[in-house]
């Protein structure tokens, strides 16, 4: 349960400009599962509400002439595992974690989905501690530079989005992704997706560090296949 030296409310301010009131709400936002006492996985579920709800309002709010489609995209983009893992380290979070003794020897303050948990456990928190204005000016300062990357340059769509638009243009069914396997330790896990339809003997899969990432890897297969099976008929 080691943590770094230094106050959790001074870190806050430091590294996203937030005061906290409520400091023992904080210090519960920064406690793994693995160590003991009250976990933050009921703020993180809430950070990820407040999240996602703060960031459709930025997107609707900067991108007019987008549609529902492109803008449902834009926020997948910005709210995912990567990005808050990215965020999560860039202020120093994995630093003030809470974690149990196995989860300490194995690294797990450097784990990205450890600090992309925790990191929506602080905004949960901020929502309760300071409002929805507190957490979205967080939010506006932190993702600021992203939310302009993609008005400057607007992310390509993912293979399964890919995948269900070309099934749907031609009035076939969507795709079905099934977890095969999961293998290897809890900190470098590697997940087996199978994706199928309905209307096709054509099977492919998927193998990655997530079970999202797998399921894309296997959307992408599926996509060449039927591209050839197209070209082929």
């Amino acid at each position: 349960m080691k943590v770094a030296p230094g106050n959790d409310a001074e870190w806050l301010l430091r590294a996203v400009g937030y005061r906290a009131v409520d400091k023992s709400l904080l210090e519960r936002a920064l406690t793994h599962r693995s160590s003991t006492g009250v976990d933050n996985e009921r703020l993180e579920f809430l950070g990820d509400a407040v999240l996602s709800f703060v960031m459709a309002d930025l997107l609707y709010r900067d991108f007019s002439r987008s549609d529902e489609g492109d803008l449902t995209r834009f926020r997948a983009a910005l709210v995912s595992g990567e990005v808050l893992a990215e965020v999560g380290k860039a202020v120093g979070i994995g630093e003030r974690l809470r974690l149990g003794s196995g989860e300490l020897r194995s690294g797990g303050f450097r784990r990205p989905s450890i600090m992309g948990d925790a990191f929506e456990a602080v905004l949960g928190f901020i929502y309760l501690d300071g409002g929805i204005a507190a957490a979205r000016e967080v939010i506006e300062r932190l993702w600021s530079a992203r939310i302009q990357a993609i008005q400057n340059s607007p992310p390509d769509k993912d293979p399964k989005t890919r995948l269900q638009e070309w099934l749907q243009g031609r009035s076939l069914g969507l795709p079905e992704y099934i977890e095969e396997s999961v293998r290897g330790e809890p900190h470098a896990r590697t997940f087996t997706v199978l994706c199928r339809i309905a209307q096709s003997d054509i099977e492919t899969h998927g193998v990655g560090s997530s079970r999202r990432r797998a399921e894309q890897l296997a959307a992408e297969q599926m996509l060449a296949a039927l591209a050839k099976e197209t070209v082929n008929d």
